[in-house]
């Protein structure tokens, strides 16, 4: 009887090894006739790469940001309407069939909404309004669905800025790690925000912490580091990247390196930041007329080191994510209409083309899920 344990364990091992390497992958887009209809899923293998289409939902316009609730039972989407139409919309998120239905959708309180966030207990969701130059709380109920916004705060222009910095653009807004914080990406004032969350509180965010970037840069996206003592910001205007030290809801400036080769002549714009979850490269993607990706290496000290870059094989390349296995990042080409999916490279930080693409019309934010 032994032998026969002993193989069905293996059996039950390999299975459990198996599902352990699928996820689901979210893809939110620009909504265009002929070419997207709405939020897609994919299923997604970490052992090869490939993936298999699983589920969709049409319906929304433009739900080109998303975030998961940490027990991923529901997702968070922008509709990035006209004038007076920017919402964010509630989400069933079927796991096991990547099916999503909608609940509700309630009022962004701003224009142009391009980023969402949702704290682990389920409590609120946080959203930017790029055009509106504001961002806004929204809490959420009981079965997921949203409630009206609690709090809405929107930025006074600094006067000095121009073309896109003409007014303030919310970009992002991140909670740190500890989620007493909240910090928020100010693009057109050249500012990083924080505000001390209490999620209890009637009006839950209060002023903190105001970092001034150099005029000109255009703080867009923000991350943390896993070891939760470093945070970095990316500038979409300069493509540098700013390092911080992160210490009780404070940050101190260390360093900041450019995300470009050296000699570049050609349009400066950034899209997104991440950290490998090892914690040892951070990667930053730069759109037309760069079209790649910048890899650095993190020391220490939290400081940066350049130690290569990567095509990504399309144009406009915006939110990339890397799965949860560390072994693939993917690159969303919003004007290619296509995913890339690159082998990661652990202990080089180095990407490789895998050859595999997700045809899907302007993909503009991709987050990833476990598969049941």
């Amino acid at each position: 009887m032994k032998p026969l344990i002993i193989t069905l364990f293996m059996i039950i091992n390999l299975m459990t090894e198996t599902q352990a390497q699928k996820f689901n992958l979210l893809i939110g887009t620009y909504t265009r006739p002929g070419k997207s209809e709405g939020i897609y899923v994919y299923e997604f293998d970490a052992a090869s790469g490939k993936v298999i289409p699983r589920n969709k939902a049409t319906g929304l316009n433009n739900p080109s940001y998303l975030a998961l609730s940490r027990d991923e039972k529901f997702l968070y989407s922008v509709s990035e309407g006209g004038p007076g139409r920017g919402a964010v919309s509630a989400f069933s998120f079927d796991k096991r069939t990547g099916a999503l239905n909608l609940l509700n959708s309630k009022s962004s309180m701003g224009d142009g909404p391009c980023y969402v966030t949702v704290d682990k207990k389920n409590k609120n969701v946080f959203v930017a309004n790029y055009s509106g130059g504001s961002f806004a709380v929204l809490p959420i109920l009981n079965d997921g669905s949203l409630g009206d916004a609690v709090q809405s705060i929107t930025f006074t222009s600094n006067g000095i800025g121009k073309g896109q910095q003409e007014k303030p653009h919310a970009h992002s807004a991140v909670l740190s790690p500890d989620e007493k914080y909240l910090y928020v990406n100010d693009l057109g004032n050249d500012e990083i925000l924080s505000y001390k969350y209490s999620p209890k509180a009637s009006k839950p965010l209060s002023p903190a912490q105001v970092i001034k970037l150099p005029q000109g840069s255009g703080p867009r996206h923000f991350d943390f580091h896993p070891n939760k003592k470093f945070a970095y910001s990316l500038q979409e205007l300069t493509c540098d990247v700013a390092a911080y030290h992160y210490k009780n809801g404070e940050l101190t400036f260390l360093q900041s390196i450019s995300g470009l080769p050296a000699g570049y002549t050609g349009r400066r714009w950034s899209a997104d930041i991440h950290v490998s979850p090892d914690g040892k490269f951070l990667y930053s993607s730069n759109r037309d007329d760069a079209n790649d990706i910048a890899i650095f290496s993190i020391q220490q000290d939290g400081t940066l080191v350049t130690v290569g870059r990567q095509s990504t094989l399309g144009r406009v390349p915006r939110n990339f994510a890397i799965d949860p296995s560390g072994n693939y990042l993917l690159v969303a080409n919003q004007n290619s209409d296509n995913i890339v999916i690159f082998k990661r490279d652990k202990n080089t930080g180095l990407l490789s083309d895998t050859g595999e693409r997700i045809e899907v019309g302007a993909p503009v934010c991709l987050k990833f899920s476990a598969a049941e």
